[in-house]
């Protein structure tokens, strides 16, 4: 695919990895819908490049508001390109804490509806409107996505329950969204991030020193580098498998050859 010349959306796209993602589209000449619910960070994102960056304030899990962000996309040029890295952090907790009590189902709740459901939203309605575009090959292809999961889909953490479940299913959903969307020339692959420098890792209720001793706990599991992964190594993955025309139906994972241990404090 020819990323020149074609509108993208990216999800959780004015920080962290979106905002390397949709930094790198707009250097390669793609027009970007980023969207995200920080309106005072978007705007503030959006005015670094002028008419090839628009920000849309839209929580990813509210049917209307993806309709209106697609919709938005599909009025500057062809819509070619989802990149869904939208997401939340769940604060760690076991199944069954102290007291003992149960982990709370609200939270679980939470984790899937943002995590999963939300990528899905975005992913069907995206797909429905590339569907529409038409093809760019004479191999009827219309499009690619790319949904980003986490490598606690593989090997999640103790206190980790929701969040993994959540990756795991945006993992699990990705050969399946591959041979639906074969159907209308829309491929689809996944990354698993390891620990890379974003602001998921911001906790309200953790301190600067709390955060970087999790960091460093983190990247203890990392074979080489160990350091936290620069937002910038990931987007350039991202847009490989948008280009690469040969990839489609794979989960792929990113982490310095890192395979978390069960439990970050021992």
């Amino acid at each position: 695919m020819n990323i020149k010349g074609s509108v993208a959306i990216v999800t959780g796209g004015v920080s962290g990895l979106g905002a390397a993602t949709s930094r790198l589209l707009v250097e390669r000449g793609a027009r970007v819908v980023a969207v995200d619910l920080n309106a005072r960070q978007g705007e503030s994102f959006a005015a670094q490049f002028g008419d090839e960056l628009l920000f849309f304030n839209a929580n990813i899990a509210d049917e209307a508001e993806i309709r209106a962000a697609v919709d938005l996309a599909a009025s500057l040029g062809p819509l070619r390109i989802c990149i869904n890295c939208a997401g939340m952090a769940v604060p760690p907790a076991r199944t069954v804490g102290r007291g003992p009590t149960p982990y709370p189902l609200d939270r679980f709740r939470m984790a899937v509806e943002v995590n999963l459901i939300g990528t899905f939203n975005v992913t069907r309605l995206a797909a429905t409107q590339m569907a529409l575009q038409e093809p760019y090959d004479a191999h009827g292809s219309r499009g690619a996505i790319v949904n980003v999961g986490s490598v606690a889909a593989c090997d999640g953490q103790t206190g980790q329950v929701a969040y993994a479940a959540a990756k795991a299913g945006i993992a699990g959903m990705t050969l399946p969204l591959a041979r639906d969307l074969s159907a209308v020339g829309i491929r689809v692959c996944t990354i698993l991030p390891g620990t890379f420098e974003t602001p998921i890792y911001q906790y309200g209720a953790w301190t600067q020193e709390q955060i970087l001793d999790f960091k460093n706990k983190l990247i203890a599991d990392n074979v080489h580098p160990k350091r936290m992964g620069d937002p910038r190594e990931f987007a350039t993955l991202a847009l490989e498998l948008i280009q690469n025309e040969f990839m489609n139906g794979e989960t792929i994972r990113i982490d310095a050859a890192s395979r978390m241990r069960a439990n970050p404090n021992q």
